[in-house]
């Protein structure tokens, strides 16, 4: 065991986890590459758990952070004018599509979906919450509540009743027979039976869902599920939030908002991650009569400070002039493409899945094709050892989740292909040999 890591376990709980058997401390890094203390370097295609979305470096993002810094201001509260948090909340309010928008700050994910859920149940005067099956929602009282992973609920206590509706479960055998059009069907049907005799409508404030499931390995529903549903939503006024965190910006290729593929805007979105390209902030865009709506007096001491807002400024900036969403879409379609294709005869692999720059290998066992994590553990430190940082999720810990940042180059994809063909042929081999 290395020095730091004897010291991280001591002093750090043990539920805070470590990838790879001899973890490493990245300590460089510039474009999509990091470096590690033994000077190790690496392609790294899980950029922070797709917080790093500009890759690392970056001259627009570093300079905009360093303007402000020299200003002796680094933070004053939102008690303050801040001009660089309004000139986000512009930005974001506009990109967002929702009429007469408003936009609050925070530090996390985490934090983003409590104050939506604050203002949905606030406005609903409601107490009940619907959310679907495997999805991750953070860390947080009201967040693990409505988290649909029972891997990372820390706790059964909850301050509202939550409710699972089905879209990210096509593997169980009910469904894995049906067209896209029957398991929409079947999952509309069984919402309406359940706002029929399972709970009452009126006591429902929202549905919170993440267009594409993060920890839980890149699942989704097919697209126009969530159109579906908020057909059914609006009917009792119910209301929809996009848990985008991880879908945002452009991620998914098509769409710059993972919900659009549905073909909706949502009453409100959550956001955070990539957005401070490494700088810590998140937050909600929604219609400004819901977030009007909570009571009380406000604030978030840390959200929207001037340093994270200049960070989150120059990278939206980056993003719409560089025009990263068409980047993802093309290098994520050469890279599942790639993987579908090389898969095909490797026994360990389950499914390959994804949009855009979002993409995820199930591993499985190659005898009973049930899930296994300890295959999806062997494929981590087989990708480092040949130079290549992936990710590992999905509700049964079974799922390779890989997203590298939006400025991944065709050569770099290419290159990551190559090592993750290499690695899977390998651990394949070593499955089927036993």
């Amino acid at each position: 065991m290395s020095e730091l890591l004897a010291r991280h376990r001591a002093v750090i709980p043990n539920w805070v986890a470590v990838y790879y058997d001899e973890p490493i401390e990245l300590v460089g890094g510039k474009g999509c590459r990091v470096t590690d203390a033994q000077g190790r370097g690496y392609l790294d295609f899980f950029a922070g758990i797709l917080t790093n979305m500009l890759g690392y470096d970056v001259p627009e993002v570093r300079d905009a952070v360093e303007r402000q810094i020299a200003t002796g201001v680094v933070h004053t509260s939102t008690l303050y004018l801040i001009r660089n948090q309004v000139e986000l909340a512009e930005k974001i309010a506009k990109l967002s599509g929702i009429d007469n928008a408003k936009v609050f700050f925070t530090n996390s994910g985490t934090e983003a979906n409590e104050t939506a859920l604050l203002a949905a149940l606030t406005a609903r005067r409601a107490d009940q919450v619907l959310a679907m099956r495997g999805s991750y929602h953070g860390r947080s009282f009201g967040a693990v509540s409505v988290t649909g992973n029972a891997a990372w609920k820390a706790s059964s206590h909850s301050p509202f009743g939550t409710h699972y509706l089905h879209g990210a479960d096509r593997h169980l055998l009910p469904y894995r027979d049906m067209s896209d059009a029957d398991y929409v069907k079947a999952c509309v049907e069984d919402l309406r039976a359940l706002l029929a005799g399972g709970i009452h409508p009126a006591d429902v404030g929202c549905l919170l869902a993440e267009p594409v499931q993060g920890v839980g390995g890149f699942t989704m529903p097919p697209d126009g599920l969530f159109a579906a549903y908020k057909e059914v939503l609006d009917e009792h006024g119910i209301l929809l939030i996009s848990d985008e965190v991880q879908t945002g910006w452009g991620r998914t290729g098509e769409h710059f908002w993972g919900i659009s593929a549905h073909g909706i805007t949502p009453d409100a979105m959550t956001f955070a991650k990539g957005l401070g390209n490494g700088f810590a902030i998140g937050g909600v865009v929604a219609r400004g009569d819901l977030l009007d709506g909570i009571r009380g007096n406000g604030i978030s001491t840390f959200g929207g400070n001037p340093v994270a807002t200049a960070a989150a400024n120059a990278t939206i900036d980056y993003v719409l002039s560089h025009d990263l969403q068409r980047n993802a879409a093309v290098t994520g379609r050469l890279i599942i493409d790639g993987l579908r294709e090389v898969t095909k005869s490797l026994d360990v692999v389950g499914a390959v899945r994804g949009k855009g720059l979002m993409f995820a290998v199930d591993l499985v066992d190659p005898a009973t094709k049930k899930p296994s994590p300890p295959l999806a553990g062997q494929m981590l430190e087989a990708t480092r050892e040949r130079g290549l940082l992936i990710g590992k999720g999905g509700l049964y810990g079974h799922t390779l989740r890989m997203a590298p940042p939006l400025t991944l180059s065709e050569a770099e994809a290419k290159e990551g292909l190559a090592i993750l063909t290499d690695a899977l042929t390998e651990v394949n081999e070593e499955a089927t040999t036993r």
